[in-house]
Parts: C-alpha cells; structure tokens; sequence
C-alpha cells in the first residue's frame, strides 16, 4: 500500500528542488554563471535544463507513487549539479572571504542532500 501522506524529507527536499527550480526562470542569471565551461552550448539552455530537472523531481517527490524514483531521480541530480557548485567555488576566489566560504561550503553539503534522497528512495 502506498502511503497518501508525504514524508516530513521527502516534502522538505521537494521544496527546496521547486523553489530553486523556479528560481532557474525567475533569475536565471545567476544560474548561467556558474555552468561548467567545458558543457556545449550555451549556458542559458543548461540553466533552464536544469530548472526542469529540479522541478520534475520535486513532482516525483512530492506524489505518493512516484516518491522513491523521484530520491533515486534527486540523488543523480544532486551530483550532476556538483561541478557548477565547484565552478561557482572556483570562480568565487576574488570574493570577499565569506562569500568564498559560502560557496566552498555548498560542496560537501551535496553529500547530505545525496543520502536523504537515497533514503527517500528506499521508503
């Protein structure tokens, strides 16, 4: 039987895929910035690829059926974006030091976002 009611992470981590989904639209530029250099095309389209990837996922996360896809679905994403985290990381060096320890500090926090989507994942 499939449980109606979301859990607290599973809710908690759609949230926060659909807010930074829609923030890829809102303001995009931002976003552009830190795609890898090294992806084709151009950073406009990786930007809004990967809006509707974060709120595809929040959709699985957020419904009953489709909740432990869409852990399996946000784990991968969690890791795909990891290199524009450390390419922001990279370009930030001229930054004041906060800023720069903010963006260092977005790398590691990808692990914990990994392992709540994997445990989603397993019910």
């Amino acid at each position: 039987m499939i449980d109606s009611k979301p859990a607290p992470s599973a809710t908690a981590l759609a949230g926060l895929l659909a807010v930074a989904g829609v923030a890829h639209f809102v303001a995009p530029r931002p976003f552009d910035a830190i795609v890898p250099r090294g992806l084709p095309g151009r950073p406009r389209t990786w930007t809004y690829l990967s809006g509707v990837a974060e709120l595809g996922v929040a959709a699985a996360l957020a419904h009953p059926r489709t909740r432990r896809a869409g852990g399996r679905l946000a784990a991968g994403l969690f890791l795909a974006v990891l290199p524009a985290n450390v390419q922001m990381a990279l370009d930030w060096n001229d930054r004041s030091p906060a800023l720069r320890a903010a963006a260092w500090c977005r790398v590691p926090l990808q692990a914990p976002l990994v392992i709540r989507s994997l445990r989603i994942a397993r019910g």
